[in-house]
C-alpha cells in the first residue's frame, strides 16, 4: 500500500470538492473526495470534527474509491448557529441531507465514537440505500463494559450540568479538562502512536474549541443526550438483529473506554457483523490508517 507521511502538522489531502448542504438551521460543511463504488461518508463523534480521518482518506481515495467527509451542524467547518438544537436525531437527518444533496445512491457510512449511531441508524432506517456499515470504537445501544470518558460522564450528568457549564465558559478551566482526558486515553499506545496522538489529534480537537464561533455549544448539548441515546438504541436493538446490511467493526483494542468488549457485544447482537481488533486506540483510523484502509478497501 502507498505510504503517506505529514506534511507539518496535517496530512496533504487528494483534491477534493466543498459543499454546504442547507438544514433547518445553518448549513453542513462537507468534502468530497473523487472515486467510484458506494461512497465512504465518514462521521465523527464528540469532541472532534471529520479532521480525524486525514491520515485514512488517501489511502481509500488513491485505491480509487470516493469518502465524503462530514462535520456534523455544530462543529468543525458547519455553521453553529445561535439558539441551535443539536441531538442525534438530527445529526441522522444531517447524513440524510448529505445523501440527498451529494445524489449517493448507495453508501457505507463510517461512524466512530459518537457518530456510530448515527451510522448504524441511518442502516435501519435506509437498508436499500445502504450498502455496508463500519463503526469504529462507537457506542450503540447499552453493553457490558461499557464505559465512557470522564469529560463525556461529565457533560452528560445533568446533575452536574452546572459544573460543566461552568467549566465550558472557562476557556483556561475547559483546556485543563481537555488535556486531563487527553493524558487518560494514550495510555497504551505505543511511542509512534503517541507522536501522531498528540501532534495531529490534539491540534484537531483544539481547534474545534479555539474557533469562533466554537463546537461548545454543539458538544454541551450532544453530551447531555448521551444516555438517554443510548436507551434509545438498545430498544433498537431488535431492528439491528433483523437487518441484513453487513457491519464491520474496526476496534482499537487499548481503547480504556469504549473497549473491545463493547464490539464484541454489538457483533453478537447482529446477523452479519465481522470485528476487526487492531492494535490501536480510541481512534484506530490515526493509530493504524494502514490496516484500516485495507479493511475498509474490501468493504463494498
Amino acid at each position: 500500500m502507498e505510504k503517506f507521511e505529514m506534511t507539518s502538522t496535517y496530512p496533504a489531502l487528494p483534491q477534493f470538492a466543498e459543499h454546504r448542504i442547507k438544514r433547518d438551521s445553518g448549513s453542513v460543511y462537507a468534502r468530497d473526495f473523487a472515486g467510484s463504488g458506494p461512497a465512504f461518508v465518514v462521521l465523527h463523534g464528540f469532541p472532534d470534527d471529520s479532521h480525524i480521518y486525514d491520515l485514512l482518506i488517501p489511502r481509500l481515495v488513491s485505491a480509487g474509491r470516493r469518502v465524503v467527509a462530514v462535520d456534523f451542524l455544530g462543529f468543525g467547518g458547519s455553521d453553529k448557529p445561535v439558539g441551535a438544537q443539536y441531538s442525534f436525531p438530527q445529526q441522522l437527518a444531517d447524513l440524510e441531507a448529505v445523501a440527498e444533496a451529494l445524489a449517493l445512491d448507495r453508501i457505507i457510512p463510517v461512524g466512530h465514537d459518537a457518530g456510530g449511531p448515527a451510522a448504524i441508524n441511518f442502516s435501519l432506517k435506509h437498508p436499500d440505500r445502504t450498502s455496508a456499515v463500519v463503526v469504529m470504537n462507537a457506542f450503540y445501544g447499552d453493553a457490558p463494559g461499557l464505559r465512557v470518558p470522564e469529560l463525556i460522564e461529565l457533560f452528560s450528568n445533568r446533575e452536574l450540568r452546572k459544573l460543566a457549564m461552568h467549566f465550558l465558559q472557562s476557556p483556561q478551566q475547559f483546556a485543563w479538562l481537555i488535556d486531563f482526558q487527553r493524558n487518560l486515553l494514550q495510555h497504551g499506545l505505543t511511542d509512534e502512536q503517541k507522536v501522531n496522538y498528540f501532534e495531529f489529534l490534539g491540534p484537531v480537537i483544539d481547534n474545534n474549541f479555539r474557533q469562533q464561533p466554537s463546537a461548545a455549544m454543539a458538544f454541551a448539548q450532544m453530551t447531555s443526550q448521551l444516555h438517554e441515546e443510548v436507551a434509545a438504541n438498545t430498544a433498537r436493538l431488535v431492528d439491528f438483529r433483523r437487518s441484513g446490511v453487513p457491519v464491520h467493526l474496526i476496534w482499537g483494542n487499548a481503547d480504556p473506554y469504549l473497549h473491545v468488549s463493547v464490539a464484541q457485544h454489538m457483533q453478537s447482537q447482529g446477523r452479519n457483523v465481522s470485528l476487526h481488533a487492531l492494535d490501536a486506540g480510541h481512534w484506530p483510523q490515526i493509530d493504524a490508517a494502514e490496516e484500516v484502509a485495507q479493511i475498509m478497501l474490501c468493504v463494498r
